[in-house]
C-alpha cells in the first residue's frame, strides 16, 4: 500500500514542479510568442504563486475536514483543466487569468500530497518516505527544464501546459484504486474564508503595487494606495487569525522554535530560489545567447544532485535531527547564487562551465541537503492530525515568498535595468528620437529591441548595451537572493531545535 501512496502523490506534485521548472526555462518564448512587456511576464509567474500562496492553507484544511484523498483529488482535476487552459491561451491576459485558476488548483493538491503521505506511515518510516517523495519527484522533474527548452525551442511552448493533462489522469486512476481515505477527525469542520480573503489581498496589493512601480512610479495613487491596503490587509489578517475560533493558520503551532524556525528558513530560502531560478533563465537566453534548450539542459546538474541527496538528506534527520542539514544547505545556496553574481557577460554555451556551472552545482548540494530535512521537519514538528494545515503553512510560506521575492526583486530589476541602459548606452551617437524609443524598451527588460531609428552603424553598440544592463540588473538580482539564502541560515541555526517538541 505505501508503494501506491506513493505513486500517486508523486505523480501529482510532478504537475506542479514540471509546470515550475520547464516555464521558467519557456519564458522567453512566451513573452515573444504573446508580446508580452516584462511586467506581464512577471504576473505570469506570479498570478500562479499569489492564488496558491492565499489559498493552499484553506486547502490543507479543506483536507483534514473533508478528507485529504477527496480534496486532492479535486485539486488534481482542477489544475489538468486549467493546464489545458493555459496551453490555449490567445493571449498574455488569458495566460495570466488561466494561471491564477491553475493556483487554485495547486492550492487544493499540493497540501494533500504531503499530508496524506504523513497520515499513512509512521513517525520511523516518515523521514524516509518524504525522501523518497523529494527524490521520485525531482527526477521527474528534471525532465522540466529540458523538456521547456526544447517545446520552446521548437516554437511549442505551450506543450509545457499541455504535458500536465496525462500526468494528473494517471495520478486520479491510482489515487481512487488504491489510496485510502483519512482525515482530521477532532476538526470543526468550519473553514476560515475571511482569513483567505484577507491573505489574497494582502499578497496581492504589494504584488501589483511593486510591480507597477517602475512604470508608473510609487507616487501613483495605484501603487501607493495597493500597497497600503496590502498592507492593512495583512494585519487584519494577523488579527483575524489571533482571535478566530477556526484559524487557517493557527498561530499556536508557532509556538514551536522548530515550526517557526523552518518557515522563517523557507521565506528567504524559497524566495531566493524563486526569484534566482526565474532570473537565471532569462539571463541565460536574452543576455547570454543559450537557446531555449541549451537553457533547458543547463539546470541538469542541480536536478540531478538534488535527487542524489534527497534521500540520503532525510535520513539524516531520522539519525542527528534537522538543525545542522537546515543552516549548511541554504549557505550553501547562498554561495551559489553568489558566485553567479559576478558571472558576467559571455560568449554563450561554450562558457558554461567556468560561468553558471560551478553555481547552479552548488545550488543542487544546498538546496539538496536542505528540501528534505525541512520538510520532515515542519510534518514531525505537529501532532499527525495537525498535518495538513502544517503543510499547507508551510507552502504558503514558500509560494508567499516567490510572489513577494518576484515582486520585489522583479521590481529592483526593472529599475536598475532601465538606469544600467541608459548608463551602457550614453556614449553612443543616437538621435534624441531613437535615445526616447530605446528608453520605452527598458520595461521589456532583456527582451528590449534596438529600436528602428537607431542607425545602422550604431545598432550592434546598442544590443550589447542592452545585453550588458541586463547582466547589471542579473548581479543585483543574485546578490538580494544571497541575502535571502544567508538570513535562512541564519535563522534555522537560531530557532531549530535539535529534536522535535511536538506541538499537538
Amino acid at each position: 500500500m505505501g508503494a501506491w501512496v506513493l505513486t500517486a502523490t508523486i505523480l501529482a506534485s510532478s504537475m506542479a514542479f514540471i509546470d515550475g521548472t520547464a516555464l521558467n526555462v519557456a519564458m522567453p518564448a512566451i513573452q515573444a510568442g504573446l508580446h508580452a512587456s516584462g511586467e506581464q511576464l512577471l504576473w505570469v509567474a506570479n498570478a500562479y504563486l499569489l492564488m496558491l500562496a492565499a489559498l493552499i492553507p484553506i486547502g490543507g484544511s479543506l483536507g483534514d475536514v473533508l478528507g485529504r484523498k477527496k480534496v486532492f483529488a479535486l485539486g488534481i482535476g482542477l489544475f489538468m483543466l486549467s493546464s489545458l487552459v493555459c496551453g490555449i491561451a490567445p493571449t498574455i491576459g488569458f495566460l495570466i487569468v488561466a494561471r491564477l485558476i491553475q493556483g487554485v488548483g495547486s492550492a487544493l493538491m499540493i497540501p494533500g500530497s504531503l499530508a496524506i503521505i504523513t497520515a499513512f506511515f509512521g513517525p520511523e518510516s516518515r523521514g524516509k518516505a518524504i525522501g523518497t517523495w523529494s527524490a521520485f519527484t525531482t527526477i521527474v522533474t528534471v525532465a522540466g527544464p529540458i523538456l521547456g527548452g526544447v517545446l520552446a525551442n521548437a516554437g511549442f511552448w505551450r506543450g509545457v501546459f499541455l504535458i500536465n493533462f496525462p500526468l494528473g489522469a494517471l495520478a486520479l486512476v491510482v489515487l481512487f484504486l488504491k489510496v485510502p481515505e483519512s482525515r482530521d477527525e477532532k476538526s470543526s469542520g468550519r473553514i476560515d474564508s475571511l482569513g483567505a480573503a484577507l491573505l489574497a489581498v494582502g499578497l496581492a496589493g504589494p504584488t501589483y503595487g511593486l510591480l507597477s512601480a517602475p512604470d508608473m512610479g510609487f507616487a501613483d495613487p495605484r501603487v501607493f494606495g495597493t500597497l497600503i491596503a496590502g498592507a492593512l490587509a495583512l494585519a487584519a489578517f494577523l488579527l483575524v487569525e489571533a482571535r478566530s475560533a477556526h484559524p487557517m493558520i493557527p498561530l499556536g503551532l508557532f509556538s514551536s522554535r522548530t515550526f517557526s524556525g523552518v518557515n522563517l528558513l523557507t521565506f528567504g530560502l524559497y524566495g531566493a530560489l524563486s526569484a534566482g531560478t526565474f532570473f537565471l533563465s532569462l539571463n541565460m537566453v536574452q543576455a547570454q545567447g543559450y537557446s531555449m534548450a541549451a537553457a533547458g539542459f543547463a539546470f541538469t546538474p542541480f536536478a540531478l544532485i538534488l535527487t542524489a541527496l534527497s534521500r540520503w538528506a532525510g535520513g539524516l534527520v531520522d539519525k542527528g535531527g534537522p538543525r545542522l542539514p537546515l543552516i549548511i544547505g541554504p549557505a550553501i545556496s547562498g554561495a551559489a547564487f553568489l558566485f553567479m553574481a559576478f558571472s558576467g557577460l559571455s560568449d554563450g554555451p561554450s562558457h558554461y562551465w567556468v560561468t553558471f556551472f560551478p553555481g547552479v552545482v552548488l545550488l543542487g548540494i544546498g538546496m539538496g541537503i536542505t528540501v528534505a530535512p525541512l520538510t520532515t521537519s515542519v510534518m514531525s514538528s505537529v501532532a499527525g492530525h495537525l498535518a495538513g494545515t502544517a503543510s499547507g503553512i508551510n507552502n504558503a510560506v514558500s509560494r508567499t515568498a516567490g510572489v513577494l521575492a518576484i515582486a520585489v526583486v522583479g521590481a529592483v530589476a526593472l529599475f536598475v535595468f532601465s538606469h544600467a541602459l541608459q548608463a551602457r548606452t550614453a556614449m553612443i551617437r543616437i538621435s534624441s528620437e531613437a535615445r526616447a524609443a530605446l528608453s520605452a524598451e527598458a520595461g521589456r527588460l532583456g527582451a528590449a529591441e534596438v529600436p528602428a531609428q537607431v542607425e545602422a552603424e550604431h545598432a550592434e553598440g546598442v544590443q550589447t548595451g542592452i545585453r550588458l544592463a541586463f547582466v547589471d540588473a542579473f548581479r543585483v538580482v543574485m546578490l538580494i537572493c544571497t541575502a535571502l539564502a544567508w538570513l535562512g541560515a541564519a535563522l534555522a541555526g537560531f530557532f531549530v531545535e535539535r529534536k522535535f517538541a511536538v506541538v499537538k
